[in-house]
């Protein structure tokens, strides 16, 4: 007797292929529910639907189809039990060799704006969690697949072992088909507990060589069902991604996204920017960021908010990067980068899209926070100085503060020309990061702008910042002492502006 295979799929890429090599190379029947059974009909491929297998109708609009014996006893049965075997003849039940499944789109529907609970709670599957859940169960007799990527692997298995997927194959398959349930259920149980339980987990993409030091194991997790993000993103080239990579990647990704309208780049190094700018051309804001510190851009992770083209690309090969990112890369750019072919250069079309919350591991539990993704707004500025800000200065200033943003804490950061020239990070004082900053800048300081993420408790970094050369400063302002830097600035014909808003980043 041919061998049976149950087909429900909401993801219905590849399917036809899979199901056409089962019927004619493998002589294997299928059973099918719902529009998988109308799409592998309209392609001409024999298919039974499940309503016409087990005998019963699918009812409740559709919710009901999969769960009866025949189909759960087709899928449990052990074969060296006699007496599941005796069960099954009795019932007039086929065992099922291949369970093929996934699952409604709640994440992606939920994800929609202004989806409401009733539209959610619709998109919760019942029946594919359970066949999911009974298939990686019983991995010891049959296969499950729930994602298309699983579809030619299983086939060259049944090539190259006379029809039959190995047991290591199927555990994995199993183990594969238990992650996807667990992480649907996880979705499901963060959106409806209304942050009464915060639950999250991750289907393992790849082990790391190592974390932030070689005797830290590490691994790469997927959270949710559909690649997003970085687990989306195509690599053109270069070594394997390691933790440091990813890190800092995540940390250029949101800086970049702070810029849309005009071609930017950033260049990170410890999650920090050594060199961000704006150009008139990519081309152009790459070589600005770079010049801005070129000796710690050696090694540095690159962000590039528009697609990669030849002349950038000449740039780039000028010096050691471990990481290129961009929303693409064209022909011409590629082969030019393929002569650094160790440097890792990745597509990420989305940019822009981030986590929603932050998660951060104590010992004991872990904290979550939503995530620092507030747009700033300069018509709710402040101007505090008897000084008037042009609209150049404040497009500098607004430039300044959107990088100071992803700066580590204590955070200063020197700009002129959408370019950053100093930058002071996760210094123990602030003062300190203002030396370190201004110094870093020098002579080039004079006619700058200076950023802070915090406010400033006393006057003495207006006047450092003054004595630079600095013209302009954007702080978010709080302290109670305020009036003393404004004092201050006014004494030395500063202009400075409080946001109201501050960004500390630890």
């Amino acid at each position: 007797m041919a061998r049976l295979a149950l087909l429900s799929v909401s993801n219905k890429t590849g399917i036809i292929d899979l199901a056409r090599s089962l019927v004619e190379e493998f002589d294997f029947d299928l059973i099918s529910s719902g529009g998988t059974a109308q799409a592998l009909k309209d392609a001409g491929l024999p298919v039974t639907k499940v309503a016409d297998y087990t005998g019963s109708p699918e009812i409740l609009g559709g919710r009901v189809k999969t769960l009866h014996p025949r189909i759960h006893g087709g899928i449990l049965a052990r074969r060296d039990v006699p007496q599941d075997i005796t069960d099954l003849e009795n019932n007039q039940i086929r065992p099922i060799d291949l369970v093929v499944v996934n699952l409604y789109p709640f994440e992606e529907t939920i994800a929609k704006p202004g989806v409401t609970l009733s539209e959610a709670v619709e998109q919760i599957d019942i029946g594919g969690p359970a066949m999911l859940r009974a298939s990686s169960k019983n991995f010891a007799h049959l296969t499950v697949l729930c994602d298309p990527a699983q579809y030619d692997e299983y086939l060259q298995e049944l090539r190259q072992n006379n029809g039959v997927a190995s047991l290591e194959f199927r555990q994995k398959a199993a183990l594969k088909g238990f992650s996807h349930t667990a992480s649907y259920d996880q979705v499901i149980a963060s959106y409806l507990s209304e942050a009464q339980q915060y639950t999250f987990s991750g289907t393992q993409l790849q082990s790391l060589r190592y974390g932030e030091n070689p005797h830290q194991p590490a691994t790469w997790y997927q959270t949710g069902t559909t690649p997003t993000g970085w687990t989306a993103a195509t690599k053109l080239q270069g070594k394997e991604l390691s933790y440091n990579n990813l890190v800092d990647l995540e940390a250029a990704r949101r800086i970049i996204a702070e810029f849309t309208d005009t071609p930017a780049a950033t260049i990170i190094k410890h999650t920090n920017p050594c060199g961000t700018a704006l150009g008139s051309t990519i081309s152009e804001a790459y070589q600005k960021a770079f010049n801005a510190d070129s000796t710690s851009a050696f090694g540095g992770i690159v962000a590039l908010n528009r697609p990669i083209d030849a002349a950038t690309a000449s740039e780039l090969t000028k010096t050691f990067l471990e990481c290129v990112v961009a929303p693409s890369c064209e022909a011409e750019a590629q082969e030019i980068l393929a002569k650094k072919s160790n440097a890792r250069v990745l597509t990420l079309a989305d940019l822009s899209s981030g986590p929603k919350d932050t998660v951060k591991a104590i010992a004991g539990g872990f904290l979550v926070q939503t995530s620092d993704d507030i747009i700033a707004d300069t018509s709710q500025w402040q101007i505090v100085t008897e000084r008037q800000p042009t609209d150049s200065e404040l497009a500098e200033l607004l430039f300044a503060w959107k990088v100071c943003k992803h700066v580590k804490s204590n955070a200063i950061v020197v700009t002129s020309d959408r370019t950053t020239l100093g930058v002071g990070a996760g210094q123990m004082n602030r003062v300190g990061s203002v030396k370190i900053a201004l110094e870093q800048a020098g002579e080039k300081a004079k006619g700058a702008i200076l950023a802070s993420d915090g406010f400033f408790p006393f006057d003495d970094s207006v006047k450092t910042a003054a004595a630079a050369g600095i013209t302009a400063i954007v702080q978010p302002g709080g302290s109670l002492r305020d009036k003393d830097s404004i004092k201050a600035a006014n004494e030395l014909g500063l202009l400075m502006v409080l946001t109201g808003v501050r960004h500390f980043l630890h």
